[in-house]
């Protein structure tokens, strides 16, 4: 991979970010992208049916409707009993007098146990194994009140060529794990005549994946950051189209394991672009003030980690 940025960084002139002109076929185009992004979260599936954390123990970790199981799942048609097993890095479920292994998400698409109206599923975070649980009737997904955003402004959108610098740069998540991460190099670019930076990393080939933060956070967006999809264009191109930045699924559930923008991609403007803060409930406001006192994420490492030694549900994050 590396040869390859270097490859594409030979061929290029690096030139300024410019800003596109505007027009009424740019702005249907944000508000369809707005829509498909709401569809999809309220979709079966998605991020607002996640409703459910559990880190698994060595052994046997039960699970079943009502108390006295390790992973205590809501009542319903079709939700039996049953147990998951963690040997030696391997995830197995014991359902209905048979027993199969489960693939985490960290080799690809996870295998899931579905019963009515919920999935669960296996994932692997910094060493540590935890089921996933969705539930497609879920308070989250009936109580959502949908998205909000900036106006829609050009003057954010702003193109630019990617610099290689192919290295691995330590990511933070919400657990208070740190995970070096790909990242090909960076983009400088102009905004209002301050000249930024930011670093990407890759999760999906030809991607680039921004986790950043900028002096609108805590305000009118997200307190944690936000993030940013972007393709990498023929010979390096990059478009930051800000109007596209999102919140990340923890500003949605408490059950999500997000990752938190590097030192480096904290900016010192405001980007009054993109979605803004959800309506949160409550506890979702008491989290995210824990999380901004905790410097993103850093005050809520000991009390999140510490429920990973028995199946119990997170409750932290932000």
């Amino acid at each position: 991979m590396r040869a390859r940025w270097l490859a594409a960084g030979a061929a290029i002139t690096i030139m300024p970010a410019m800003l596109w002109p505007a027009s009424e076929a740019y702005r249907s185009q944000i508000e369809e992208w707005r829509r498909q992004r709401e569809t999809a979260l309220k979709a079966d599936g998605g991020w607002l049916t996640v409703t459910g954390l559990f880190w698994l123990h060595q052994g046997a970790n039960t699970f079943g409707a009502g108390t006295g199981h390790d992973i205590e799942l809501p009542a319903g048609p079709g939700v039996e009993a049953g147990v998951f097993e963690l040997h030696g890095g391997k995830v197995m479920v014991r359902l209905d007098g048979r027993t199969r292994q489960l693939r985490t998400d960290a080799e690809g698409q996870p295998d899931a146990v579905t019963m009515g109206s919920l999935t669960m599923f296996p994932i692997l975070r910094g060493g540590q194994y935890g089921i996933r649980l969705k539930d497609n009737n879920s308070r989250l997904r009936k109580e959502f009140t949908g998205l909000h955003y900036f106006p829609v402004n050009e003057q954010y959108r702003v193109t630019t060529h990617l610099i290689p610098d192919a290295k691995k740069i330590p990511i933070l998540n919400v657990l208070g794990q740190v995970e070096e991460t790909p990242s090909p190099g960076y983009v400088e670019f102009e905004l209002r005549g301050q000249k930024l930076r930011l670093t990407p990393v890759v999760e999906t080939p030809g991607m680039l994946f921004f986790i950043f933060r900028d002096l609108t956070a805590g305000h009118e967006t997200y307190g944690s950051g936000r993030f940013l999809d972007t393709e990498l264009g023929k010979d390096g191109a990059v478009v930051l189209d800000f109007n596209k930045a999102y919140n990340p699924p923890c500003a949605f559930t408490p059950y999500a394991t997000c990752p938190l923008p590097p030192k480096e991609n904290r900016l010192p403007v405001r980007i009054e672009a993109g979605e803004l803060k959800y309506a949160r409930t409550e506890a979702r406001g008491a989290r995210e003030r824990a999380t901004r006192a905790g410097d993103e994420g850093q005050g809520l490492r000991a009390g999140v980690l510490s429920s990973t030694l028995s199946a119990s549900p997170v409750t932290a994050g932000f």
